[in-house]
């Protein structure tokens, strides 16, 4: 356990020192390779694209976390704690997320809202062609908020519970959702990874409402934090993702929304104005959630000795 305490602090150090390498051979992008390989919808008869779905999900699953399982449970210690730190940082991307949202936000500096749209839209499904100003560095910061939970709080959830394996198994599942969880021609095939996604997701994504609510209740935020938390989750289709978009919405005091689907917050403040702010709360979550995990880490490795 106290090993693994090492390895969450060191996979976040390596997610901040390098974040994620543009390279085809990343093991995520070779994830994505071979479900776009199989996941076309029209290689199978609509009767069993379902069907064809779940297999290809546990299939994906338990290839993607094969290697992880072996570093976990067949390596010498010395072997897996060098090697752990990447293999968990492969499944979480923390410094990324930055990343992508202050380029939507340079572009929309730089290059006029054009350029801030075509940025957008390399983070969200939606169209961004026709956004206005504000609703691009929404569709960013929807993503930002929406994917604390995906990209940083749940894969950490699942190293603590389960190991390398966990978190690599949940890598793969919220990225095979990513990719064909949609209601166009990919429903049927994307409704098993869909719904699995939606369940791995649930606890954590209310673990980090609780963080979320604990990190504005120390700025003296608590009280429309937990407004927005309770007026708004719900808005944004889904059982998960509209738990951080709230309380952080709330907090922070920003509206975000999607036109025509959605609106949560209320704008206290323009997001040009107040995302900073958003950006600090997705960090101190991170953070708030890395120091419990790794606390109870070394607390349960501590009792294992006694």
């Amino acid at each position: 356990m106290a090993a693994a305490a090492v390895v969450v602090a060191a996979s976040l150090l390596v997610d901040r020192l390098v974040g994620d390498p543009h390279s085809r051979y990343h093991p995520v992008a070779v994830l994505g390779r071979f479900i776009g390989w199989w996941g076309v919808p029209s290689r199978y008869p609509v009767r069993v694209q379902r069907a064809a779905g779940a297999a290809g999900t546990i299939a994906t699953a338990a290839l993607f976390a094969a290697p992880f399982a072996l570093v976990q449970f067949a390596a010498p210690w010395f072997l897996y704690i060098i090697l752990a730190p990447f293999l968990l940082k492969v499944c979480l991307a923390w410094r990324s997320l930055e990343e992508h949202t202050a380029a939507v936000v340079r572009a929309l500096e730089d290059g006029g809202i054009d350029a801030g749209r075509a940025r957008a839209g390399m983070m969200v499904s939606r169209d961004t062609a026709h956004l206005e100003r504000e609703h691009v560095l929404s569709a960013a910061y929807e993503s930002m908020t929406e994917n604390l939970v995906d990209s940083i709080i749940s894969p950490l959830f699942y190293f603590g519970i389960f190991g390398l394996a966990g978190a690599a198994v949940f890598r793969a599942i919220n990225t095979l959702d990513a990719m064909l969880g949609y209601r166009d021609e990919r429903l049927r095939i994307g409704w098993f990874p869909a719904r699995a996604d939606d369940v791995a997701n649930f606890i954590p994504a209310r673990v980090t409402g609780l963080v979320l609510l604990a990190y504005f209740a120390a700025k003296g935020r608590f009280a429309p934090a937990y407004a927005a938390l309770c007026r708004d989750a719900k808005e944004r289709p889904g059982f998960n993702g509209g738990i951080p978009m709230a309380v952080i919405a709330g907090g922070v005091g920003v509206r975000l929304e999607k036109p025509g689907i959605y609106t949560i917050g209320d704008p206290e403040r323009t997001l040009a104005e107040a995302g900073a702010g958003i950006v600090r709360a997705v960090r101190a979550a991170t953070i708030i959630f890395a120091l419990a995990e790794i606390g109870a880490l070394f607390l349960l490795g501590s009792m294992s000795y006694t």
